[in-house]
């Protein structure tokens, strides 16, 4: 008998072992990183998407994908924030549509325990940012602004007019360009003035209506910058619209493909293109990095290259840059 209950005994510790063996395999957590970004549906963010479901996999995280579909404001993204915020992930990739309006949201994640990270654009104090990876933006100010004198044959003692379009007066991302645009106009074609700015939302119609309104209020106008994706397309169909293509120099930001497919005709003298799946792989890679071992990267700040593209560019590098969406 007695051994009959030693027995019992053993097999109960044994089961309990297992139990307790399989409690613990039950209860480990999936990492959770949530990613949320302004006017969701623009090709900068679809080939972003792109890197974070990538990344996401192969390291077995599970992804939330947030962000107004259209909006690229304050407004419609803070509530978008606050609410992925309530669902309590380990980690954030935000892209701020401003630096201060969303300041407060971020610094909410953080004293939720929700490490985050900045990709593309930034809040105000990196101080409590993991990490923060962008593309060079200074220096796709200062390309597009040689791009454009070399369209236009700029010759010292000659006058030029330009315009420049933006989504964001406040997106660090446009700040930066639209800064090295300038510096590379004072310091090298003094003869180039910037006659205007004007800004779209990341809304591609406003771009176009933006350029209509300069071609009437500038019928000399020599060039214009379209600081980002939206804002190349909209001056494109403006120019097409027009029957100004070629006539008008115009360099754009970001790789769509059809604004890849427009430097072989002549619309756009070149695009400055960025990588941001590259960018989403990153973010996401290091945070489950400081999520799982407290690790943060060697360098907090990563400035990821530009690449230009123009009629001189092989069908190669055309194909290879140009961003892969996901629908």
């Amino acid at each position: 008998m007695k051994r009959s209950l030693r027995t019992i005994a053993a097999f109960g510790v044994i089961a309990a072992l297992i139990a307790g063996t399989s409690g613990c395999a039950q209860e480990e957590k999936k990492i959770t990183i949530a990613f949320v970004m302004g006017a969701e549906s623009d090709p900068f963010f679809q080939a972003m998407k792109v890197g974070a479901e990538e990344e996401a996999a192969a390291l077995g995280v599970d992804l939330i994908w947030q962000g107004d579909p259209t909006n690229y404001n304050v407004a419609t993204q803070v509530p978008i924030v606050d609410n992925v915020i309530a669902q309590a992930p380990d980690g954030l990739v935000l892209i701020p549509t401003d630096p201060n309006g969303l300041q407060a949201s971020l610094d909410k994640a953080v004293a939720a325990g929700i490490a985050v990270a900045n990709v593309d654009t930034r809040v105000s104090d990196l101080s409590q940012v993991v990490t923060f990876i962008t593309g060079d933006n200074t220096d796709g100010g200062t390309k597009a602004a040689e791009a454009i004198a070399a369209k236009i044959g700029y010759t010292e003692g000659e006058s030029y007019e330009v315009v420049v379009g933006l989504t964001s007066a406040t997106a660090t991302t446009n700040v930066a360009r639209l800064e090295g645009f300038q510096a590379a106009i004072e310091a090298n074609y003094p003869g180039i003035e910037i006659v205007d700015v004007a800004y779209s939302e990341s809304n591609p119609q406003t771009a176009a209506s933006n350029v209509d309104n300069w071609l009437t209020k500038y019928p000399n106008l020599d060039g214009i910058f379209a600081i980002d994706g939206t804002n190349a397309s909209g001056a494109a169909a403006a120019l097409q619209a027009k029957n100004l293509v070629g006539k008008i120099a115009l360099v754009g930001y970001d790789a769509y493909p059809a604004n890849v497919e427009l430097i072989k005709s002549g619309v756009f003298t070149a695009l400055i293109a960025q990588d941001p799946a590259e960018e989403a792989r990153q973010a996401i890679r290091t945070l489950v990095e400081f999520i799982k071992n407290g690790t943060k990267p060697s360098a907090r700040d990563v400035v990821i290259p530009n690449v230009i593209l123009d009629a001189n560019t092989s069908a190669e590098d055309l194909a290879k840059y140009t961003y892969v969406a996901t629908n």
